[in-house]
């Protein structure tokens, strides 16, 4: 897949004239999914493409409030890559392209320069300064400057609740990885590098591999069941595992982290990049009186996670 950061001086190979899903795409739900879809069928013809914009506009409005993503960027664009994406355009969201009028937006951004021959969004998709563009606007644009608009409606699972990304980040915030998998097409992932921590975990006969939370949506604090992706490096490949989400009270810790205790394995994950991928919730977390205590429910949830991950040895 092609990954152009911007939307001028663009390479020259990029197939051209292509068909177009707009939109933030956090997560890759299975609307987004949908809307990327739309965007195959109006011009089966065409090379498909995506537009994304980094950072997320409510992070540019409001760069103080709690991390709410989903999804670091290289994990939508592995999301959107298994799509059948061919050309993903990360767009910036700064000041200059936030202060567009929608028309500025549609004749600067898709027209000259992306060269779109279709646009797909969702049904409540907005764009231009103060967002006051709708799909009716670039509807109106599409057909005063010669490409197709589809807007597609909102879509719901069997019964009837929407897939959104507010509604993924409300099941992992609610510790059920279950629903946020429903949502999402696949188990939620939070992909990073391994970084070097206290090494407490190998004191205890658990060593693990940390990933810092710091821009991201941490879910609900506690221990999961697990598979973990090792993307580089000699051991890539795929391990059962159980992991601990949050602050680490009984060592009285500030910043939350992900711990991921990767079962049968012997390796050096320092520097790695990984995807940790949550199955099921184990328990909440909570402080311990001492390292004996902590010790024994660290088994206790190896043991769970085993079983849940059909791992045991």
């Amino acid at each position: 897949m092609h990954i152009v950061h911007g939307y001028t001086d663009l390479p020259d190979d990029l197939p051209p004239a292509p068909t177009l899903a707009l939109g933030n795409f956090d997560g890759v739900h299975q609307g987004h999914q949908a809307v990327i879809a739309a965007a195959r069928e109006a011009r089966p013809d065409a090379p498909l493409a995506v537009a994304t914009f980094d950072p997320h506009p409510r992070s540019f409005f409001a760069p103080d409030i709690p991390p709410f993503r989903l999804t670091r960027l290289p994990e939508k664009i592995r999301k959107l890559d298994a799509l059948g994406v061919e050309t993903c355009y990360v767009l910036p969201f700064d000041a200059a392209l936030s202060a567009m009028t929608p028309e500025e937006f549609v004749s600067t951004v898709l027209v000259r320069n992306l060269g779109v021959s279709a646009v797909a969004v969702g049904g409540d998709f907005r764009f231009g300064a103060k967002r006051v563009g709708n799909t009716e606007t670039l509807e109106e644009l599409g057909q005063r400057y010669g490409f197709a608009v589809t807007a597609l409606d909102s879509v719901a699972d069997e019964e009837g609740a929407l897939y959104s990304s507010s509604s993924a980040r409300a099941a992992l915030r609610d510790g059920n990885p279950g629903e946020a998998t429903a949502i999402l097409g696949e188990p939620h992932r939070i992909r990073g590098i391994v970084e070097q921590g206290d090494q407490r975990g190998r004191t205890l006969s658990f060593p693990t591999a940390n990933l810092a939370l710091d821009d991201i949506l941490s879910p609900k604090f506690g221990v999961y069941a697990v598979e973990v992706e090792i993307m580089d490096g000699p051991h890539q490949g795929r391990v059962p595992g159980v992991a601990n989400i949050g602050l680490r009270p009984t060592f009285e810790k500030t910043v939350p982290i992900l711990e991921a205790h990767l079962f049968d394995f012997d390796g050096d994950l320092y520097g790695a990049e990984i995807a940790v991928a949550l199955l099921s919730f184990i328990r909440p977390e909570r402080r311990f009186d001492g390292l004996e205590a902590l010790t024994a429910q660290i088994a206790a949830d190896v043991g769970t996670a085993r079983d849940l991950t059909g791992s045991r040895s």
